[in-house]
């Protein structure tokens, strides 16, 4: 399985402010109705980085998004939920593991077309895992920038999720790290690692305010 990209649940979007300070260039951002939520973005040839927050409070704690937890994850810091959200391009070798997941509509959506979700709700120190609807004859990140400066940081090429746990247990993280470049461990904190480019640079930058590590 392929990462899509990932999202990190943040303070209104503030702490992307360091990231653009780093070097990296800023896409376009978006609401989503019905769900609350809004992002900046940040996009690389195979991947984009997504700094989540919670928008609009009424529509994160509505009827029609409650079973997504939104309000609870963009909570983390005052609960045990994990602030990340993993999501794997739709392709035919993830059908199978997202055959149990929760089928949302979100009201942005043309009929018929679904985000593919696992909450994790019983294991909230686990990301989401999801995947949107296939969209046919066009990448995601099609016209958005994916040069970075002189960073020179192209191709997300590991993704390694230190969570905040005591033990793994009955969730999904085996199948994911036997068929993806995604590894989790258990640890005292919440931490995203983003492996770019096999790590040629030997570079860490490290962004504290958004539990992320950038190794390239």
């Amino acid at each position: 399985m392929i990462v899509d990209h990932i999202f990190i649940f943040s303070n209104k979007g503030l702490e992307a402010d360091e990231l653009v300070e780093f070097g990296l260039t800023e896409g376009s951002g978006r609401t989503h109705p019905g769900i609350g939520t809004a992002n900046r973005r940040f996009f690389f040839e195979n991947f984009y980085l997504e700094i989540l927050w919670v928008e609009n409070e009424s529509e994160a704690k509505s009827e029609n998004s409650s079973p997504l937890k939104i309000w609870e994850r963009s909570n983390f810091k005052n609960n045990n939920y994990s602030p990340y959200g993993l999501c794997f391009e739709n392709r035919a070798n993830s059908d199978q593991f997202f055959k149990k997941s929760l089928k949302f509509q979100p009201e942005y959506y043309p009929q018929g077309k679904y985000m593919e979700v696992f909450i994790n709700e019983k294991h909230p120190y686990l990301p989401w895992f999801f995947r949107l609807p296939k969209i046919a004859g066009k990448r995601r990140n099609m016209g958005e920038p994916t040069e970075h400066n002189s960073l020179d940081i192209k191709k997300l090429t590991k993704t390694i999720f230190e969570l905040k746990a005591t033990k793994f247990k009955g969730d999904l993280t085996g199948s994911i790290q036997s068929n993806s470049a995604v590894e989790f461990i258990i640890s005292s904190k919440n931490l995203l690692k983003l492996e770019f480019d096999n790590f040629q640079q030997g570079k860490i930058r490290r962004f504290k305010k958004l539990n992320l590590e950038i190794h390239y």
